[in-house]
């Protein structure tokens, strides 16, 4: 597509907007949901891991998959798909009777999800200016933290006063409208459709098989043991998997995953940057309401209010260092972001059994402004000059590693937390006193991995080239 016909990339990007738009807000809803879920069932707190990573799962392993069939289906039925299936997940949530249901909900949600942020990125990439794609992910970025910042807060107070399942079905009534919207509005339809004959099948049922395994290997060794015979299945699995993977896509003519885009450095160095630093924001999200709710059960609210500032600092994050990589040195910049998230990481040395709400509020807006801008860049260096005819799959296969960050740090760190939270209570202390030791051994952990994904963030080659422009 040529610059001529971008005049009009604004107006066009309306209808995903919106879609990213109820993702953020729905997102921000339901990060209350799975404490409040579990606690109602009178569960173990750990169980909010498996509600967590079911969604992760679908996100993550259908963003490749969508992504790859909007190519072939178009923009607009793949979006319109993509929040029907939303809508529907959030509809069975509202109404789980029981984990199991509750596991089979939030897979669904994500499957949603899975097929609207690949459209979103692949219309940046595509009817966006190339001197202007910065500013749109940064855009995209703005609009999914700014939905996102008053989820928590009214999520929570839902919960305090009605009950999580009303909180749910105001999620579904805004599911609902956006869809009707995006019914109405025009949506540019300008990437290539084909019909599914060769359509990568085996592949994309590997893709998904081996990328849903690995996302359970850290959840099973933590909560199961490493030594047990759960675990070693699901690790044996996952290998039996990822050779049926390569055997798929070696043979494929059109693979799921664009290997000429993925064995790039920076790609590579980019995605281990990403899984040491991103995936902190939904780990520090789940633990922070978790370590609330074992140092001030009384209080439900004080969490909601700290993780809309978070939010808060990831739309400024976006919006102030994200379009910096359209004029300077992208690994420079994010060596400044990435420091911010240390710093936020690092404030949770600080809490005590009484953390009052402005710093935990502190630790995650700090946190959260630096990954906003960290979110924008990799976006801007990794997707850049993606051909228009696999822009869907391009963004596919970016977004099943950005999405797959976040959920291995909820793998991880969550169960590390009550995990540890659990062994030592069991050893005599108080539950509380617990959570705070529990939390600042999260904190050293995370400022580690920081501390190496900016050593990694200096070994990406060089965006710009002096007076030459942008070298990808």
């Amino acid at each position: 597509m040529n610059t001529n016909n971008r005049s009009n990339y604004l107006s066009g990007f309306v209808p995903f907007a919106l879609a990213a738009f109820l993702v953020g807000i729905i997102g921000g809803f339901t990060t209350v949901l799975g404490p409040a879920f579990v606690k109602s069932l009178n569960l173990d707190y750990n169980n909010t891991t498996w509600t967590a990573l079911a969604m992760a799962i679908s996100t993550a392993t259908g963003a490749p998959i969508l992504g790859k069939l909007g190519d072939v289906i178009g923009r607009r039925t793949t979006l319109l798909i993509g929040i029907a299936v939303f809508l529907l997940g959030n509809v069975l949530t509202a109404v789980a009777p029981s984990l199991l249901f509750m596991l089979i909900a939030r897979f669904i949600v994500g499957i949603g999800s899975a097929a609207i942020a690949p459209v979103v990125m692949s219309y940046i990439v595509t009817d966006f200016p190339p001197e202007k794609q910065a500013k749109g992910f940064s855009l995209y970025m703005l609009i999914s933290s700014c939905a996102v910042i008053f989820g928590p807060t009214l999520g929570g107070l839902l919960i305090e006063f009605y009950g999580w399942r009303i909180m749910m079905w105001v999620c579904v009534a805004i599911c609902a409208f956006v869809f009707l919207l995006c019914l109405l509005i025009p949506i540019n339809a300008s990437s290539k459709q084909n019909n599914l004959k060769g359509f990568d099948k085996l592949g994309a049922l590997f893709v998904f098989i081996f990328f849903g395994i690995l996302l359970c290997v850290p959840s099973f060794g933590q909560n199961f043991g490493w030594k047990s015979n759960l675990f070693i299945l699901i690790l044996i699995a996952a290998v039996l998997s990822f050779f049926g993977l390569l055997f798929a896509e070696k043979r494929a003519e059109n693979p799921i995953l664009q290997w000429n885009f993925m064995k790039r450095k920076v790609f590579i160095f980019s995605v281990l940057a990403l899984f040491l630093t991103q995936g902190l924001m939904q780990a520090n999200m789940t633990n922070i309401i978790v370590f609330v709710n074992y140092t001030q059960p009384e209080n439900t609210v004080i969490s909601g209010y700290a993780i809309s500032i978070m939010y808060i600092g990831m739309a400024l994050g976006s919006v102030l260092i994200g379009p910096l990589a359209d004029k300077y040195e992208p690994k420079y910049v994010l060596t400044g972001s990435l420091t911010l998230t240390g710093i936020g990481c690092a404030l949770m040395l600080l809490f005590t059994t009484d953390s009052s709400v402005v710093l935990l509020a502190a630790s995650l807006g700090i946190l959260g402004f630096g990954l906003g801008g960290n979110a924008t860049i990799f976006m801007k260096a990794v997707l850049s000059g993606v051909p228009n005819e696999t822009a869907g799959s391009g963004t596919g296969t970016y977004g099943l590693f950005r999405d797959l960050a976040a959920p291995l740090g909820v793998a991880v760190f969550v169960p590390l937390f009550t995990n540890r939270v659990a062994a030592n209570v069991e050893s005599g202390l108080t539950e509380t006193v617990s959570a705070v030791n529990s939390i600042k051994l999260i904190s050293f952990i995370e400022i580690i991995c920081v501390a190496i994904g900016i050593f990694i963030v200096f070994l990406l080659p060089r965006i710009y080239k002096k007076n030459k422009g942008v070298s990808i």
